[in-house]
């Protein structure tokens, strides 16, 4: 047996021993990391530091992109499905979508605490320290849970951080340079659609159990994908937009600001989780219907969000 399978069931043995009282904690932590943690580029953009907010929202979109990309290369099928000893704990199995390899979950976490970390460093230490402290819990949660390999958590780290100094360094070269940032968003464009072309073309493995049932269905893989390049292309978009022709300056003192950010997170939330499905996913399915939903999430984000705040925002 394989020793990242069996450091899994070690860890197995040890949720079995402690009755499980460590389960939710630790789904709480992987829960959060991919459904909460997501909007906080948004808060920062809009109401705290919009410098600051271009720097978590390239971070995180990027980062979604290429995991994506290295997913639906890699193909590695998740750990229950290579041992049937494996057990994950409570519903993470239905939580954990897409391939194995990296860790999606590991992957947010670290590109989302990790430009807490690079923004505040200097400023308050001891939240960089309790970013980097949940960064760890975050990928430790994904083995302990029984989803993810040893492997998967650490990729889905390493090419995180290595995400955030290459844009970081690239923030500090480009910043101020319109013409070089329009060559760089039209590079990301074309990435996109490479990487979108390759995604749908590539073949895929195609496994069959004893029973003749396939192991894993590629197209339901994909659906993640397609919500990285939407949401990354609406990105793209609304932040070419914002250069050009909106200039969203955060009205700072504004009463109402507060709960301007609060309402266009909550709405940005709704359409995730309620609205996103049941419109585009329902009338064009997983692949096409996510990729619309995310790009549309997106543009509200960059640019009519934006404007609402500015014609709203009492002082």
């Amino acid at each position: 047996m394989q020793l990242d399978i069996q450091y899994l069931l070690l860890l197995q043995e040890l949720r079995n021993a402690t009755g499980g009282i460590f389960d939710e904690l630790f789904n709480a932590i992987s829960k959060f990391a991919v459904d909460v943690l997501p909007f906080l580029p948004f808060v920062i953009f809009w109401g705290v530091d919009k410098k600051w907010g271009y720097y978590f929202l390239t971070s995180h979109w990027t980062g979604e992109l290429i995991n994506g990309i290295i997913k639906l290369t890699v193909c590695a099928y998740r750990p229950w499905i290579r041992s049937d000893l494996i057990e994950p704990a409570g519903d993470s199995k239905v939580a954990a979508t897409g391939y194995s390899f990296p860790s999606g979950h590991t992957r947010t976490a670290t590109t989302v605490y990790g430009s807490v970390i690079v923004w505040q460093k200097d400023k308050r230490k001891w939240l960089a320290i309790l970013c980097g402290i949940l960064i760890l819990l975050t990928g430790f949660s994904r083995n302990f849970l029984g989803v993810h390999t040893p492997q998967d958590v650490l990729v889905g780290l390493l090419e995180s951080v290595l995400l955030l100094f290459v844009i970081y360094k690239v923030s500090e070269k480009v910043e101020g340079n319109d013409r070089m940032l329009d060559i760089l968003t039209a590079a990301g464009v074309v990435f996109a659609i490479v990487a979108l072309i390759y995604v749908i073309f590539k073949p895929y493995p195609m496994d069959y159990d004893a029973a003749g049932k396939l192991l894993v269905d590629p197209s339901k893989m994909m659906n993640d994908f397609f919500k990285a390049c939407g949401a990354f292309l609406g990105f793209l978009a609304g932040s070419y937009y914002d250069r050009h022709y909106l200039h969203y300056r955060i009205p700072v003192g504004a009463k109402n600001l507060p709960i301007l950010v609060c309402v266009g997170t909550g709405l940005l939330f709704s359409w995730k989780e309620y609205f996103g499905p049941a419109t585009f996913v329902l009338a064009f399915g997983g692949h096409w219907g996510n990729f619309i939903a995310r790009f549309v999430m997106l543009i509200f984000a960059m640019i009519v969000w934006p404007v609402v705040i500015q014609k709203m925002a009492e002082n």
